[in-house]
Formats: structure tokens, sequence, C-alpha cells
């Protein structure tokens, strides 16, 4: 239980106002269920007419009485005159109505207190799907390179919505069991210890059964979710392969690794809701024993000779005791429900305390624009499992110019380029922007210095303005507009019904190939950075496409330092130095004559293509 405290602490603290007034409503519903429940005493007495004693009032401060005792004498002291001066008919009416009135307060407190749980529930499970994304946004890029997507989205859906089903639920039964089970067994003790004495023997053998079953629940329920990642995962890639499976006909192989998953899954779950239902008769039956046992040793507290109870007092423990099981009941169900929602809280801690390497610094150093140069000194990166990608990487990009990033594929082209907005860290070197280390640099001036154009572009199911506009504050619609003329994605733009509010769907699915490198283009060209880096931006285009893009990106460099993957030798023959990459070290430098005419690498890639 100390993590379920711990997530109390961390979600539920914040809305402690609603807890309190929790806590008050459920203490109200208590007392008047108390009151309710013992009008049942002399109503059965006027019933049945089982009391033949006569009854004189007792002063409440009279020395060494008995508080209990003092008030059931004047309460039966009250009815009894009642009786002799309006009848025992016109008194039981009086009874009975004053049990409704004060049923319904009960019930309308325990309404209350059920209504302010709402907003603490849905709360939680906001503030924990707010934490859960700000981590997923702020962790760096190489931590989704180990990680599923689908496993993710599993996480931030399944698990925070078992989290709300079982903890937050659970979190109403936590607050207002105790109370109602700390007054029903002070009432029950006021009304005959030795009774109270001998149910208290019983009631932690039935706890001790019913968390026997819960603490197995977790563990299964662990693996159920992670099974539920696994579902989650391999729907991700058939949505994102389908044009792969239907050209390879894979479909029945693809269901059948569906099936074998969710099977697996079927059977896990099976099992902890086996484990869950099984509460309600577990708890049903242990409460029944016990109450069969208090009938029994309660009648010979009635039936003997020294009779230390009478039948309408008894009656009124037994309701009394069972309204003390229904809490018991509730506890039973969050020792179930629980545990299951601790083990989605561990697979959502493994996002939320997950290392961020990627670290702002603590004073970090004004940058203003870029005035001078980008330098490498020695740079090499590795991945966490220790493959080396880069190897003592030295260059200079000076302002104003183009350099182009060539080679063959897992070069270390992309790592390179990467490094200088810090979506990695170098793992030895430095680089530098105006003699700036990139890591003394606040990551919001950095990256506000540069701007991306990649090889998939990258666009949000949303309007075409909404795209071009992202990551600009404020954007007017003439700005928005002259971009998309700049990037030559005007024409198109306008040929849609709805122009720049047009939806583009997932991903930018209702545009062709070359619009939507032109969105992206658009959106660089807004942003108006001075450094930019393009990453293959025309290598998955056709010739036609690739003409209109290019155009836009000769637009885009104008007055611009570029730094540029290029897969298509032929666009980058202007550019100011060709670096070429083999294996994580530049091997060949210089322009793309030059390189040429020294018949190495360069030369050998550029032969390959002309072919």
């Amino acid at each position: 239980m100390k993590e379920f405290w711990k997530i109390l602490k961390r979600y539920a603290w914040p809305y402690k106002g609603w807890l309190g007034g929790s806590v008050v409503l459920n203490i109200l519903s208590a007392v008047f269920n108390i009151f309710s429940f013992s009008l049942l005493i002399p109503i059965l007495k006027i019933l049945f007419n089982i009391s033949e004693m006569q009854y004189e009032f007792i002063p409440w401060d009279t020395p060494g009485g008995d508080f209990t005792n003092i008030a059931v004498n004047n309460l039966y002291y009250f009815v009894t005159g009642l009786m002799q001066q309006w009848g025992a008919s016109k008194v039981l009416l009086v009874l009975c109505l004053a049990l409704s009135v004060i049923t319904a307060v009960k019930t309308a407190c325990y309404f209350g207190a059920s209504a302010v749980m709402v907003p603490i529930r849905t709360g939680i499970v906001k503030d924990l799907r707010m934490d859960l994304y700000r981590k997923i946004v702020s962790l760096p890029l190489g931590y989704f390179s180990q990680e599923r997507k689908g496993d993710i989205i599993a996480r931030m859906s399944g698990d925070v919505q078992e989290v709300e089903n079982s903890v937050a639920s659970s979190l109403d039964m936590l607050i207002k069991n105790p109370i109602l089970i700390i007054f029903y067994i002070g009432a029950l003790i006021a009304i005959s210890w030795q009774l109270t004495v001998f149910v208290i023997v019983f009631a932690p053998v039935m706890l001790w059964l019913m968390g026997l079953i819960g603490r197995k629940l977790k563990r299964q329920s662990t693996e159920a979710q992670a099974l539920w990642s696994d579902t989650m995962s391999q729907v991700e890639e058939t949505l994102g392969g389908l044009r792969v499976i239907k050209a390879f006909l894979a479909e029945k192989k693809m269901e059948k690794r569906f099936d074998g998953v969710t099977g697996a899954m079927k059977r896990k779950s099976g099992r902890v809701a086996t484990r869950q239902v099984l509460a309600h008769p577990v708890s049903e039956f242990l409460g029944t024993v016990m109450i069969a046992i208090v009938l029994w040793f309660g009648g010979t507290l009635i039936i003997g000779d020294r009779s230390v109870i009478d039948a309408p007092t008894f009656i009124f423990y037994m309701v009394m005791l069972y309204s003390v099981i229904q809490p018991i009941k509730d506890f039973s169900k969050a020792a179930y429900g629980i545990p299951k929602g601790l083990a989605s809280m561990e697979r959502i801690d493994a996002i939320l305390n997950a290392e961020n390497p990627i670290t702002e610094p603590a004073n970090p150093v004004a940058l203003n624009g870029f005035n001078d140069k980008i330098v490498f000194r020695g740079v090499g990166f590795r991945y966490e499992d220790g493959k080396e990608v880069l190897h003592d990487i030295d260059l200079e990009i000076r302002k104003g110019t183009t350099v182009a990033i060539v080679g063959a594929s897992g070069s270390g082209k992309t790592t390179l380029v990467e490094l200088i907005p810090r979506f990695y860290d170098a793992s030895s070197g430095s680089i530098t922007i105006d003699g700036v280390d990139v890591r003394d640099v606040s990551l919001r001036d950095l990256r506000g210095l540069i701007g991306n154009v990649n090889q998939e572009p990258i666009l949000f199911n949303d309007t075409i303005f909404n795209n071009i506009a992202f990551g600009v504050d404020d954007a007017s619609q003439e700005t928005v507009e002259a971009a998309a003329r700049v990037a030559n994605a005007a024409e198109f733009i306008l040929e849609k019904e709805e122009g720049y509010q047009t939806n583009i769907g997932d991903r930018g699915v209702k545009l062709s190939g070359g619009q939507r490198q032109r969105l992206s283009i658009a959106r660089a060209i807004l942003k108006n950075p001075p450094i930019l880096i393009l990453d293959e931006a025309t290598a998955s285009l056709d010739t036609e496409s690739e003409r209109s893009v290019q155009d836009a990106l000769d637009h885009l460099m104008t007055t611009r330092t570029t730094i540029a993957i290029a897969h298509r030798l032929s666009t980058i023959k202007g550019a100011d130095e060709i670096v070429v990459l083999d294996s994580g070290r530049i091997v060949e430098r210089g322009r793309h004559e030059e390189l040429l005419a020294l018949g190495g690498y360069y030369k050998k890639l550029y032969d390959m293509q002309s072919l």
C-alpha cells in the first residue's frame, strides 16, 4: 500500500478541499444512519407491545451515570409519555415519519459525499495524463528509438484508465468506509460490548482471507497490461503497414499473429477477472458465516437466565452489524482493485521516472542570433548499446554558407546534424555556435535558431493554416500566405474548397507527397530561422514534385546557413562544401568539381547514381 499512498499524495492532495468535504458529509451520513436505525427499537416495542417497564426521566448530569443508558432510558420515557398522551398509533406514525426524514437527510449526505469525489477522480486522471504527456514531449528522441509507440499509447490510454477505474475509484471507498466502520463499531460497542468483542475476533480472519487473493492479483494484472501493450503495438504496426500487408498478401499471417497476442491476453485477463468477481461471493459467504455465529451468541445473551440485552435492541444490533459488513465488503473490492491499478501505475512510472540526458544548463549563456560559425571539434557519438556512430568529427560551417553531408545509408549523416539542436548530445568533443557550447545554451534559444525540413514531412491532423503557423505564436493570415507563396504552396492551397482552413487529415494524408513537403517548407519559412537543416528533403518525391519543392528550397536557403543531408547528389552541386561520411568518419570534403576530380569515394557514389 506504500505505492498507493504515494499516488494519493502526488495527485489527490491538490484536491484536499474536496476531500475534506467528503469526510464531513460521510460523517454526517454515518451519524444520521445510526439515528435512523435506533428508531427501530421504540417502533418494535410499540408494534409488539413487548415492554411493560415504566420509565422515569434521568438527568443528563447524573453522577456516575452511563451516557448510553441515560439516553436510551430518556428516549423511552419520552416515547411512553407521548403514547399515553396521543395513543400508540399516532406515536408510531410520528416515529415512522421521523425515520423517513432522517433517512432522507442521510441519503442526501451520502449522495453529496459521492458527488464531491467526481472532480477528484476526473482531476487525478487529467493531471496524470498531463504529467505523462509532458514527460513524453520532453524526453529525447533516443528514448523513443528504444520504445514501441504502441506500448506508449497503451500506457497513456489503457493504464491510465485502469488507474482511474481502480485506484481513483477506491479513493471514495477509502474515505467513506473507515468513517462508517468507526461510527458503526462505536454504536455496536455502545449497544453490547460483549457481542462486539465476539464479532471482532472473527473480522481479522475474514480480512486476511480477502487480502490473500488480492496479493496475487497485482502480479497477474502487470502481466495482463503488458499483453495489452503488445496488442496496441501490433495495431499501430498494422495501421502503419497496411500497404505492405496487402501487397504481400499477408492478411492471414497478420491475423494469426494478432490472434496469438489477443489469445494470451484473453487467458491472462480471464484469470484476473475471475479473481475480481471472487471478491463479492467470498465476502458474502464470510459475512453470512459471521452473522450466523453472532445470531447464535446473541441468542444466548437473550435466552439465558441473566439476559443482558432485550430482543428489540438485539434486532437493532443486527441491523447495525449488517450495516458495518457493507463497508467491509467495499474494502474487499478495494483490496482487489488497488493492486490492479498499482500494476498499471508501475508501467506509467516507467515513463514518468525515465531519465532525460538532455538537460537544461543551470545558468544558460545568452545566444543572440547566429553571427559567425558552427564548429565541431573532435565530436564522437555512441548509442546506449555501445555502438559508435560518429568518430572524431572536425567541421566548420560558416554563416551564409551551404554545407552538404553525403554518404551511404548508416554512415551517420542524420546523427551528425541532430547533434546541433541537441536531439542527442555528443559522447565526446564539443559543438559550438559563435564560440558557445550548445550544452551551455537553453534549449529554447538553441532550437529557436534552427529550422528543419525532413525527408518525411511531419504534419498534424489540423488545418493548412495551423500546420504552417505551427510553432509561431500569433501568426497572421498575411504572413502565412506569404510563406506559402515562397514555398510554391499557395496555388494548390487556393484550389481547396476551404483554402487555408482545409483539414489535411492524419499526417497530411489528404495531400500528395510534394504538397506535404511544400507545407513543411512553408512552416520553416514562416519561422525564419538563421540556420536551416534539410534532411533529404526531396529524396522521396517524383521528378515533377521534386522540381517544385527544390524551387521552394532554393527560396528558403537564400541568406541562410544551410546544412543539407543529400541522397540525390545532383541536388547539392552548388553547395559551398560537401562533406563525405563513411562509417562515421569524414573521408572527403570539398566542392562538387573538386571531389569528382579526386576520383575517390564521392565520385564512386556519384557514378553509381548516374547509371
